[in-house]
C-alpha cells in the first residue's frame, strides 16, 4: 500500500505541476491584455489594438492547452483519491463546481467574443469582452484556491457520523483568511509569469530587429507591470502569507528554514544543506535574527521548532520543502533585481539600446515558471502528511483499489501524451510569435514596400 500511495501522489503532482504551467500565463496576461486595450482607446494607437490581439491569440492556445491538461486532474479525484473525495466532497465539490460552471464559461464565452467579435463590437464593447476575460480568469483562480485553502486551513465545516466534512456555512469557506492571502500571492505570481513573457518576448523582437514598435510597446509594459508584481509578490502578499503560516502550520514554517530547535532570535539560512538524520544544516549562511524579525517584526521573537512537535507530523520531505522554498525565494529576489534595473533604464529611455540586459530579459523567460512550481511545492509538501491539516492523513485518502502498476501504467501514458502536448504548444506559440503581432493589412503593406522600395 506504501507503493500505491507513492505513485498516487506522484500521479497527481506530475498531472497538476504540467497543468499549472498554463493556467499561471492566462491569468498573468488577462490584466496585461486589458491594459492594452485602455491605452489603445485612450490614445487612439492601433499598435497597442495589435498589441492586444496578438497576446489574446497567445492566451487563446494557452486557455485551450489548460482545460485540456485540466479535466483528467477532476477524473483523478475519484479513481485515484477515492476515499478523499468521499469524504470531503461535501466541501470542496461546490467551489470546484462553481469554478467550472461560472469561472470557465465567463471565460471561454468573452474569450470567444474578444478573438472573433471585434469587427462586430464597438471599440468599448471589445474592451469589456477583454475586462470579462480577465474577471472570469481570476474569478477561476480564488475557486480553486478557495478549494486548496480549505485543506491548508479547514474552517465552517461539520463532521458527519461516518466521518464525512459537510459546509456549514459556504461564505464561511469562500472568505477562508488563509484562501484570501494564498490568492493575492498566487496571483502576483502569475502576473510576474505573465510580465516575464511579455517582456522576454518584446526583447526577442528588439534583438532580432523584428517588429521593433511592437517589441518595445511588450518590453515597457511587461517591465512596469513586472516590477510592480515582483514587489507585491514579497511584501505584502508573500510576508502576510508567511506570518500566517507560522501561525497556524508552526512546523511547516519550522521546516522550511529547517529550524530543529526553539530559538528566540532565530535566524534565516540563506544557503545550507539540511541534514534530516543528524538535525543540522551543512555550509549554512545564515542572517541571525532575520526570522524571528519577519515573523514577529521583533528579532527578540521566539520560533517554534521542529523539536516541539512529534516526528510523525513532521512534513514528510524536509529536505525537498526546504530547496522548493528556497528556489522560490531566490527566484523572487532575482526578478525584484532585474525589473528593477530594466525599469531604471526604461526610465532613462535606455533600456531598448541595452542589448546586454536584453539577453537578461529574455532569458528569464522560464524562471517565473519555476519560481511558481517551487511555491507551489512548497505549499503542498509543507501541509504534508496531511490531506486535511490536522483532519485528514494522506495515507487515508488515496483508493486502496488502485494498485500500484495501474498507477504507474496510467502516469506513464500521461507522461507520453503530456509530451506531445508540450510540442504541440511550443509549435503553435513559435508560430504566432515568428508571424508577429502586425494586422495582416500591415504585413501586406510592408511586404509591398520592399518589393517596389516605396512607402505604402
Amino acid at each position: 500500500m506504501e507503493d500505491a500511495l507513492f505513485i498516487h501522489r506522484l500521479h497527481f503532482a506530475f498531472t497538476i505541476t504540467f497543468h499549472y504551467l498554463f493556467p499561471q500565463l492566462t491569468m498573468g496576461l488577462a490584466p496585461l491584455i486589458v491594459v492594452l486595450k485602455t491605452i489603445a482607446i485612450r490614445k487612439n494607437d492601433e499598435r497597442f489594438n495589435e498589441a492586444a490581439r496578438f497576446w489574446t491569440k497567445i492566451f487563446g492556445i494557452d486557455f485551450v492547452l489548460g482545460v485540456v491538461t485540466g479535466i483528467p486532474m477532476e477524473f483523478q479525484f475519484g479513481t485515484n483519491w477515492a476515499q478523499f473525495s468521499k469524504l470531503t466532497g461535501g466541501v470542496i465539490g461546490q467551489p470546484l463546481v462553481m469554478e467550472g460552471v461560472f469561472s470557465f464559461f465567463l471565460e471561454s464565452a468573452f474569450l470567444g467574443l474578444f478573438l472573433f467579435g471585434e469587427k462586430r463590437l464597438s471599440k468599448w464593447g471589445h474592451w469589456w469582452a477583454a475586462f470579462m476575460v480577465f474577471v472570469g480568469s481570476w474569478m477561476s483562480g480564488y475557486f480553486i484556491i478557495v478549494t486548496d485553502a480549505w485543506m491548508q486551513h479547514p474552517v465552517a465545516f461539520t463532521r458527519g457520523a461516518d466521518g464525512s466534512f459537510q459546509v456549514n456555512s459556504f461564505i464561511g469557506v469562500l472568505t477562508n483568511p488563509w484562501a484570501l492571502l494564498q490568492y493575492a500571492h498566487n496571483m502576483s505570481g502569475a502576473v510576474i509569469t505573465g510580465s516575464f513573457v511579455m517582456a522576454a518576448v518584446g526583447a526577442f523582437y528588439l534583438l532580432n530587429r523584428r517588429h521593433e514598435e511592437h517589441g518595445r510597446i511588450f518590453l515597457r509594459v511587461g517591465v512596469i507591470a513586472g516590477l510592480i508584481f515582483s514587489i507585491l509578490q514579497v511584501f505584502p502578499t508573500g510576508d502576510l502569507h508567511g506570518r500566517y503560516m507560522a501561525k497556524h502550520q508552526p512546523a511547516t514554517t519550522a521546516a522550511m528554514e529547517a529550524l530543529w530547535k526553539t530559538q528566540a532570535g532565530a535566524p534565516m539560512v540563506i544557503i545550507g544543506q539540511p541534514d534530516v538524520e543528524n538535525q543540522r544544516i551543512d555550509n549554512p549562511l545564515v542572517v541571525n535574527n532575520l526570522l524571528s524579525f519577519l515573523i514577529y517584526g521583533t528579532t527578540a521573537g521566539e520560533v517554534r521548532g521542529l523539536n516541539e512537535f512529534p516526528r510523525e507530523n513532521w512534513p514528510t520531505n524536509i529536505p525537498l520543502l526546504y530547496f522548493s522554498y528556497h528556489i522560490m525565494v531566490g527566484l523572487g529576489t532575482l526578478f525584484i533585481a532585474v525589473m528593477s534595473v530594466s525599469a531604471f533604464l526604461l526610465w532613462r529611455r535606455k533600456l531598448y539600446e541595452s542589448r546586454w540586459l536584453l539577453w537578461i530579459v529574455m532569458l528569464c523567460l522560464p524562471f517565473p515558471y519555476i519560481a511558481n512550481t517551487a511555491g507551489w511545492m512548497t505549499a503542498e509538501i509543507g501541509r504534508q502528511p496531511w490531506l486535511v491539516y490536522n483532519l485528514m492523513r494522506t495515507s487515508e485518502g488515496f483508493s486502496r483499489n488502485v494498485s500500484a502498476g495501474n498507477g504507474i501504467f496510467t502516469l506513464l501514458g500521461f507522461m507520453g501524451l503530456y509530451t506531445l502536448l508540450a510540442i504541440l504548444f511550443l509549435f503553435l506559440v513559435y508560430r504566432e510569435i515568428d508571424h508577429g503581432p502586425g494586422s495582416a493589412i500591415a504585413a501586406l503593406g510592408r511586404t509591398a514596400s520592399k518589393l517596389t522600395g516605396s512607402e505604402v
